[in-house]
């Protein structure tokens, strides 16, 4: 697997790493823990050195199935987490709303590294922005948990390109995590720019469009209340017709090159700029061979110029989320 650096400060991971949420959470019931753990060692075993949890994912449980399977592996992997929601004291599956006060980070950092079984986290990121809390102290809260040992590097999730400036004024921003993909291309307009110019990575999330540009999902796709795509927008059967010419586009380019409609979405990310680093989720080893296999494929000029102008008559429907969710987004 062909490695990729985020930031200047010497992160080094694969150049496609692996989304753990769904192994527990958003996409349906959690998985079978053994078989999660074993899929998380067949992606060791093929090269991924980057993996991506949240506090929130379960919430916790992902972290530890995260910190259980890599275990083995410490040292030889990154393993990126999140903080910045505020737990409801009630019922422990449910949040209430963002938190980055440094009380609260703190208390993150010291749950994480418990279920993760770390000494130090690789890659923390502010999961969402607290609009009630400066941005210059998050990450001067950050850089005090650097200074003790206890986080690597700093990381923004979700976050405009002023806050990014902001933050990376008081501590240097490792990486920016963001959804991007051919259905959602939002972070082209300013941040791409503005992480280029300040020697920043990007780790796009959701790079296959929750799964949809990988062709398996048609018009009449239903999802179970537990799936996260339920309640989005975009996952309505109005816009997933809709969608479908953006699937057939990818498919016909896709039979060209001997390749999947999602070999061909995660190739156009890593074309964009050396220092992407997309984070599809899966919980299929065909699945995790698939999307590895997209870091040895190559796109020509001409197959990126065929992409983007086949992609702009391809017009998305459908918000990305309801309006609730967009709203706790910085963008």
């Amino acid at each position: 697997m062909q490695k990729r650096k985020l930031g200047k400060n010497g992160l080094e991971v694969s150049a496609i790493g692996l989304g753990c949420m769904g192994m527990s959470y958003s996409y349906g019931p959690p998985k079978d823990k053994k078989e999660m753990i074993s899929l998380a060692h067949a992606a060791v075993e093929r090269g991924v050195t980057f993996f991506d949890t949240a506090e929130v994912y379960g919430p916790f449980t992902n972290e530890e199935l995260v910190g259980e399977a890599l275990a083995p592996f410490r040292g030889q992997v990154a393993v990126a987490t999140k903080f910045g929601f505020k737990p409801d004291s009630q019922r422990e599956e449910r949040w209430q709303g963002v938190d980055s006060s440094a009380e609260r980070i703190r208390q993150a950092v010291e749950g994480s590294l418990k279920r993760l079984r770390l000494e130090t986290i690789d890659l923390l990121y502010q999961h969402r922005v607290d609009p009630k809390v400066p941005i210059e102290e998050v990450a001067g809260t950050v850089k005090e948990l650097i200074r003790q040992g206890k986080v690597r590097h700093f990381g923004l999730s979700e976050a405009s390109a002023k806050t990014i400036r902001r933050a990376h004024s008081v501590q240097p921003v490792t990486a920016v995590q963001s959804e991007y993909s051919l259905w959602w291309r939002q972070p082209e307009r300013d941040v791409l720019p503005t992480i280029e110019e300040l020697g920043i990575g990007f780790v796009p999330f959701s790079p296959l469009g929750r799964g949809f540009l990988t062709g398996t999902i048609g018009a009449n796709a239903k999802f179970d209340k537990s799936d996260f795509r339920s309640g989005l927008p975009r996952f309505t059967p109005e816009a997933l017709e809709a969608n479908q010419a953006l699937v057939k586009l990818l498919a016909g380019i896709a039979a060209e090159k001997q390749a999947t409609p999602a070999q061909i979405a995660l190739a156009w990310l890593l074309a964009q700029k050396p220092w992407i680093v997309p984070i599809p989720g899966t919980t299929k080893l065909a699945r995790l061979e698939e999307n590895l296999g997209a870091a040895s494929l190559e796109l020509t000029g001409d197959d990126l110029r065929r992409i983007e102008r086949a992609a702009e008559k391809a017009e998305v429907q459908g918000a990305r989320y309801p309006e609730h969710l967009e709203q706790m987004t910085g963008l």
